[in-house]
């Protein structure tokens, strides 16, 4: 299994615990296209001869893989030939808007997009919709307060686990909060796995299945279409389509829609706790003891294996290093990155009783980006923050038995280490 299926997994299995405990959120209708008021912008630039368009991709593991994204790219170029189109893929796998919305300037708008695909309803399958509300917004809010002429297009995907809603007409939770962003501000969006529910109803899907090959696996699958290798990431040659048929159908409606090109104007927000100040500063930035080493890319290989989302990136080992800082908000996490080698750091938030939180969990048989949570709704004043190496390592035998995992070779997952890169903050650090 992948590293991005992993992460997937992970996700659809919070999903769907998370979606129990949930009050029910009206669920919009299912509908291929809802063009508002299209992206004007965009087909005003793309249609000149000569221009430099970027097409920013904002997503998970089903947005990095070779699939809709590198497919439609290519429909666009082929389309618009008299413009140079280029794409920025800032799509981290396993990943939804509550991580976006902090690196979104860093990852995407610093390279100027004219255009923001944004697809994170998969993996906000099991999230609250209020977040859903706050981080799309903020995601809307931040990307127009920078770049008020770039035009922006929600974009909905589809796994087995999140599917029922759609047999039933109605869009999964995710994507139903985030169609009241998208009401709310004008944007065009587009749910790719309409004909894929379509499919499935009518029994005519294989959500999990391989390409059949030989006459004998082609003559086992029949007329069925094989969807995904794992019900969630589709195949490029067969799921992938579908998802790139559905931006072509709906590129007429919301070309319609689009009338002259002008500046986004925000107005009043949709909630008032948005996130549109959600911001990524460099751990640096906080007090860190001495035992924490910057991995210079120039200079460290794992340093510049993360170079391209960690920037900042540090490392301690031994048990007792501390990280320190204040800030003004109302949520704080730590962008950092797990793996086999790591271990548990305690963490004391203002007066409340000290947690001990694993920096290891049953996938890390790799390293992968994270974050740990500091705090969130919390009360918009100044908070103190310490976090510390703990001594003892986690039962990582247990833990990784959750997955049906084991230890390969014991050294590759011994020690206590804690790889920070960035505070995740919506409000501002005091120094």
């Amino acid at each position: 299994m992948t590293l991005a299926q992993h992460l997937l997994f992970a996700s659809v299995l919070f999903s769907l615990s998370a979606l129990a405990a949930e009050p029910d959120l009206p669920l919009a209708p299912a509908v291929e296209c809802t063009a508002r008021q299209g992206l004007p912008n965009f087909l005003a630039k793309v249609n000149q001869v000569g221009a430099e368009v970027k097409i920013g991709y904002f997503g998970g593991s089903i947005t990095a893989q070779s699939g809709w994204r590198p497919k439609t790219l290519a429909h666009f170029q082929k389309t618009y030939p008299q413009a140079k189109i280029s794409e920025i893929n800032a799509a981290i796998g396993g990943t939804g808007s509550d991580l976006g919305v902090f690196r979104l300037k860093q990852d995407m708008l610093d390279h100027q997009p004219d255009l923001l695909f944004v697809e994170f309803a998969v993996n906000d399958g099991g999230a609250p919709p209020k977040q859903i509300f706050q981080c799309m917004e903020g995601i809307v809010r931040q990307t127009w307060r920078s770049l008020p002429k770039c035009d922006i297009c929600f974009v909905y995907t589809i796994t087995e686990a999140l599917v029922p809603p759609m047999l039933e007409g109605k869009f999964q939770r995710s994507a139903s909060a985030m169609e009241k962003i998208a009401d709310h501000y004008g944007i065009p969006s587009i749910h790719m796995g309409m004909e894929v529910a379509k499919l499935a109803k009518a029994g005519k899907l294989l959500w999990k299945a391989k390409l059949p090959k030989t006459p004998e696996e082609k003559q086992a699958v029949g007329e069925k279409f094989v969807f995904a290798p794992d019900s969630v990431h589709p195949h490029p040659e067969t799921g992938h389509e579908l998802y790139l048929q559905a931006i072509i159908r709906s590129w007429p409606p919301i070309t319609s829609a689009s009338k002259s090109p002008a500046d986004h104007v925000l107005g009043a927000p949709f909630v008032a706790n948005h996130y549109e100040t959600a911001k990524l500063v460099p751990i640096q930035e906080a007090a860190l003891s001495a035992g924490f080493l910057a991995l210079d890319p120039k200079t460290d290989d794992f340093g510049k294996r993360w170079s391209n989302r960690m920037t900042s990136l540090h490392k301690g080992s031994k048990p007792g290093e501390t990280i320190s800082f204040q800030f003004k908000g109302t949520r704080c996490a730590i962008y950092d990155i797990i793996g086999p080698d790591c271990g548990q750091v305690t963490l004391t938030l203002d007066d409340q009783p000290v947690r001990i939180i694993p920096r290891f969990d049953a996938y890390c048989t790799y390293h992968r980006l994270s974050a740990l949570m500091i705090g969130t709704d919390l009360p918009d004043i100044v908070h103190s923050v310490k976090l510390q190496i703990h001594p003892d390592q986690p039962n990582k035998a247990a833990i990784l038995a959750k997955n049906k995992n084991t230890i390969d070779k014991p050294e590759r997952f011994n020690g206590t280490a804690f790889y920070p890169g960035a505070l995740l903050l919506v409000g501002e650090l005091v120094k």
